[in-house]
């Protein structure tokens, strides 16, 4: 499985807002399999199907990590009303449900998120000798002109005026 390495340096497109929205959970108990289990299962058909209807449901991509202990989904949205509207969808209730039911409580696993609604202008990347990764699986992947070399320049319209740019 080879990456497509996009030799040079690369950026995104920054004239759109998102939402970088990340979920994960973390394993408080190892030996309590059948507790975490059923959180850790629940995801994959979920991103199945974030991936199966991205544009109607205004989902961008996601990267994925694991550890020891913890895992994290770094998801980008279009919007939060559409990271909303997935929430109240009918996968989406049926893992909170069942997590609801078989943890609860229970102390062995733990889950969290954090919503980041980030304002177009506001946000850089750069990306160099590297398969299209994170925002750039999510938005337009552009090659890097002298008017974005730097991470100011690429953050211009977050600026003022562009005198403010050197």
């Amino acid at each position: 499985m080879g990456a497509n390495i996009f030799e040079g340096s690369y950026t995104t497109e920054n004239n759109e807002d998102i939402v970088v929205f990340l979920i994960g959970m973390r394993i408080n108990k190892r030996r309590a399999v059948r507790k975490w289990w059923p959180v850790f299962s629940a995801m994959p058909g979920m991103i199945r199907e974030l991936y199966q209807h991205k544009e109607e449901l205004g989902f961008l991509s996601v990267e994925s990590y694991f550890g020891l202990r913890t895992t994290v989904m770094i998801q980008y949205w279009k919007s939060t009303e559409d990271l909303m509207a997935y929430a109240k969808g009918e996968k989406h209730l049926h893992a909170w449900r069942a997590f609801n039911q078989k943890v609860g409580n229970n102390d062995a696993v733990g889950v969290y998120h954090e919503t980041y609604v980030i304002k177009k202008g506001s946000y850089e990347s750069i990306y160099r000798n590297m398969p299209a990764y994170g925002l750039a699986n999510a938005l337009k992947h552009i090659p890097i002109t002298p008017d974005k070399k730097s991470a100011k320049k690429r953050l211009a319209t977050h600026y003022n005026t562009k005198e403010e740019i050197k």
